[in-house]
């Protein structure tokens, strides 16, 4: 239960932080470290900066002069007094004494040996408590003397106490650090900005629009430019010093203090929060959220409603899943970085719509010309005029019309539609690219962080613990932690050959998938079964995939956990440098563990076939052919078992694995819970019931592989765009739940831009026209087709014909084999004919052609749409202009002192 904090209690905290036994009875002390009592609360040490050995340089101290009249409560994310606004929570948790106890007693009866070494396993544990609560005292000092202000909550179980240190950062403090961060100041307002183009379009054209909906308490837009404290009177509210800064700022700043304030020897980079939470000193820190998201029983007017339930009223729920996103009230609660993964998502969403109903009617109008497929009725009219050569050892000879089904089904993602498609993806690619380019500027814009660069960043608290020695800073002139660079960079390249090796593994498992399929062809075969061994191709295929979807999923989770591993020993220096790192290497091997298998259908498989007497082997098995439906059919399948099965596996564990969690992190605290039963739980207590926020890694690589699968083999699968439409609507909904309702507030960063990744999608969209060239050209029907058509006969008839060769002379002469058909551009003898190498021809031609097309157009594209619109730039304009005016320095006296010096007759002119 939550204590009330006495006069007695205040003087013993600095005691209960290092006495890991504390259990509330009253202990002597001299020195408090953090209640507020009427309002307010001045440390012992505030004015002081830290003496000894462990302090390099000056922490910034202020002065406060707490409130002495009394205040009356007030409900909210405030001090006891009511006033004082919490803008961060650290918490750690103590295990009481009497278990500790109870345990020990528990191990009398056990073997001297047994018991001897429990003790030294307790004696360790007790020494590691209270080198944690040595830290945390440190930190805290160091806190105080940074001018934070502190209150300290307490709630207890018999079991252990969980302590919750709430920090408030005073005027003077947030303005220091406004200034010294370069934050944002409002200059002047301006009207909202219409950012949504289908909000433009359907108003010129006089139709609703039911995506937009009305938003209460829209956050204003403002001219604004980099804070300055000597310039307080020209910005905008500076008279109202509880609202002047927003809470994210707020945040920002306390987050900005706890990451430079040391808990040890400055010159062993013994600094920050972060490395204190990664050595257990605390178990979490984090900003609260503004309130509960469910709304009141009772009724409320929009207006009344906090940030937290307004984002979930009308974002996070599912039935505003055709509405805008509130982009400003994302910015505004979560910040920049977070803001813009959900603009991007969207904007992305939404681009996805014309291209799904693109490739629905490429789809549908294969659906509706099926009829019309020549080459589908001569293999379906054929009867057994098409002797076809057996497809193993054991395999007897077929007939062509026997997978009538299966041509007919291909004809689906194979006819000319297919081939337009891939041209308007390619466009559609590069044009959405250039596109966001434009809404990333505006938005960056207007949320002003379009000049945001990262200060010069401090090292990363793993590297500080882990490097070897300390080196001067060339930048900033300070000593910080140093790894040298040949070392980095050797072990990089040792990292460099287990990401090899681990390719050679997703290597080695798509061989042992595609013996797998061998094998379940065979078997299917041998049955005797006639519907069997017809679809045994595509239960083997079907089969596969499932199997392939299970190991890349597989190989997934442990790379990432390997790949985390290896960049962490690469010992990188910041936050940034590991971030790229982490995800270069992650997209590498996921681009292979999810693209190697259809690459291998699209590309490789049945190309080294050989012919009957001479048929290509693998292990001792005979290569995989195409099925007569072709390849592209089973590229098709691959596709829709691979990204679909995907998209629902990561739906559902994005449901599932938060709820665990959070059930997980309840009933670690059930004890403490129902110690308090008679308390309502304060918000500090049911934020630390959620779980902590993962970041945006995972939602990114999800969204960029599938934008590879809509681009990179959309000519197999046209309905790709929509499966990706349905799931993205899905996506950004449970996203948004995530975010508002089960995870703890994250610390709101800035961001200009959604950083490397842009760099990936730019790639992807450049590989997808050459894969999609080489799709059409060597893997469709469209080709061959088209030659036949402009050698032989427009309306297709003998096309199958065409494309058959029979088995050499050699293959039935000297065995049981009769004469059979096989699908080449072969002679009697096998070799090739003059058709294959002018098929060979045309498909180069093609390829160029293609590539130079598509990418002439695309640079149009970006020559013609520039990053930055024009509106744009004019409101850059007019916010230059007017930071200069509100930041220039004694105007009009320099102006005198101009008219002066050049003489009297000048002020006559």
């Amino acid at each position: 239960m939550l204590r009330k904090r006495g006069s007695q209690e205040q003087l013993v905290d600095r005691e209960v932080l290092l006495n890991l036994d504390y259990t509330g009875e009253p202990q002597s002390a001299t020195d408090g470290y953090g209640s507020l009592q009427n309002g307010g609360f001045i440390p012992p040490r505030f004015l002081t900066a830290a003496n000894g050995d462990d302090d390099d340089d000056p922490i910034y101290t202020h002065s406060y002069n707490p409130q002495t009249e009394p205040i009356t409560p007030l409900k909210g994310n405030y001090f006891k007094d009511g006033k004082t606004k919490i803008d961060f929570v650290l918490v750690w948790e103590v295990k009481s004494r009497r278990k500790r106890r109870s345990r020990g007693k528990s191990q009398g009866g056990a073997e001297e040996g047994a018991a001897e070494e429990a003790a030294q396993e307790e004696s360790r544990s007790e020494k590691k408590r209270a080198m944690q609560a040595r830290l945390r005292e440190r930190f805290i000092h160091h806190l105080q003397n940074a001018g934070l202000l502190l209150e300290k909550e307490e709630s207890s179980s018999a079991k252990k106490t969980i302590h919750y240190l709430k920090l408030s950062a005073p005027w003077d403090v947030l303005v220091y650090y406004a200034e010294e961060l370069c934050l944002r100041a409002p200059l002047q307002a301006q009207p909202y900005p219409e950012f949504n183009t289908s909000a433009r379009v359907l108003e010129k054209l006089y139709v609703p629009n039911v995506m937009a909906d009305s938003v209460p308490n829209r956050p204003v837009d403002y001219y604004t430019c980099a804070f300055r404290k000597s310039k307080m009177d020209k910005f905008l509210g500076s008279e109202n010093q509880e609202t002047y800064f927003t809470n994210t700022q707020r945040h920002r700043i306390v987050y900005e203090i706890l990451a430079r304030a040391p808990y040890g020897k400055r010159k062993r980079a013994e600094v920050g929060v972060a490395r204190l939470l990664n050595e257990g000193a605390f178990t979490a820190a984090f900003p609260l959220h503004e309130g509960p998201f469910e709304l009141p029983d009772y009724e409320i007017q929009p207006e009344q409603l906090n940030q937290r339930q307004v984002l979930y009223h009308y974002w996070a729920r599912w039935s505003k899943w055709y509405k805008y996103q509130p982009l400003d009230h994302i910015r505004e609660y979560f910040g920049e970085k977070i803001a813009l993964y959900f603009a991007w998502l969207g904007f992305y969403t939404a681009w996805l719509l014309p291209a799904a109903l693109v490739g629905t009617f490429v789809f549908v109008s294969g659906i509706m010309t099926m009829s019309s497929n020549t080459p589908a009725k001569e293999i379906c009219d054929s009867g057994g005029r098409y002797l076809m050569c057996p497809l193993c050892e054991m395999c007897k000879p077929w007939n062509i019309s026997d997978i009538c089904p299966m041509a007919k089904v291909g004809y689906l993602f194979d006819h000319p539609g297919t081939v337009f498609f891939s041209i308007f993806m390619s466009l559609w690619s590069v044009t959405f690219l250039e596109y966001w380019k434009r809404k990333n500027a505006t938005l960056a814009h207007h949320w002003d962080c379009m000049d945001f660069h990262e200060e010069e960043e401090r090292p990363r608290p793993e590297f500080a613990a882990m490097a070897p020695s300390m080196e001067h800073n060339p930048v900033t002139g300070v000593k910080e932690p140093y790894f040298p660079e040949k070392a980095r960079i050797s072990r990089m390249l040792t990292g460099s050959m287990v990401i090899v090796i681990m390719l050679c593994v997703v290597m080695i498992f798509l061989v042992t998938v595609i013996i797998y399929r061998s094998i379940v062809s065979v078997m299917m075969y041998e049955t005797g079964s006639s519907v069997l061994r017809t679809q045994a191709g595509n239960i083997a295929n079907i089969s596969s995939s499932m199997v392939n979807l299970a190991l890349i999923l597989l190989m997934g989770q442990v790379y990432t956990a390997l790949a985390e591993q290896l960049t962490k020993w690469e010992m990188h220096r910041t936050q940034t440098q590991y971030e790229d790192a982490f995800t270069f290497k992650v997209f590498i091997f996921q681009f292979v563990n999810f693209y190697s298998s259809p690459f291998y259908v699209a590309f490789f498989k049945g190309r080294f076939v050989g012919y009957p007497g001479h048929y290509g082997t693998l292990f001792g098995m005979r290569n995989e052919d195409c099925g007569m439906g072709g390849c592209l059919i089973e590229l098709a399948e691959q596709l829709f078992i691979i990204m679909v099965g995907k998209q629902l596996i990561n739906n559902m564990q994005e449901f599932v694995i938060p709820k665990v969690k959070a059930w997980r992190q309840k009933r670690a605290l059930a004890s403490v819970r129902k110690a308090q039963v008679s308390h309502e739980p304060q918000r500090w207590e049911q934020d630390y019931e959620l779980i902590e926020c993962e970041g945006l890694f995972e939602e990114y690589l999800e969204i960029v592989l599938q934008f590879g699968f809509i681009t990179i083999f959309v000519a197999a699968f046209p309905l790709a765009p929509l499966f990706a439409l349905l799931n993205n609507w899905a996506e950004v909904r449970l996203d948004a739940h995530k975010f508002v309702c089960e995870y703890r507030r994250p610390v709101a960063e800035r961001a200009q831009k959604i950083g490397v990744w842009f760099t990936i999608l730019e790639a992807l969209s450049h590989l997808s026209v050459i894969v999609n060239a080489f799709l059409i050209a060597f893997t469709s029907e469209f080709l061959p087709r088209l030659l036949y058509q402009y050698k032989f006969d427009n309306e297709l008839h003998g096309y199958v014909n065409f494309t058959l060769a029979y088995s050499p002379p050699s293959y039935y002469s000297n065995s049981s084999h009769t004469v059979c058909r096989y699908k080449a551009f072969r002679d009697e003898n096998g070799s090739y004919t003059l058709v294959y190498w002018e098929l060979l021809a045309v498909r180069l031609g093609f390829i160029i052609a293609f590539e130079h097309a598509v990418f002439f157009v695309l640079r149009a594209i970006d020559w013609m749409v520039p990053d930055v619109p024009e509106s744009l730039e004019l409101k850059i304009k007019r916010e230059r202009y007017l930071a200069k005016q509100a930041l220039a320095d004694n105007q009009e006296a320099l102006l005198v002192s101009r008219l002066l010096a050049s003489g009297p007759g000048q002020w006559t002119r």
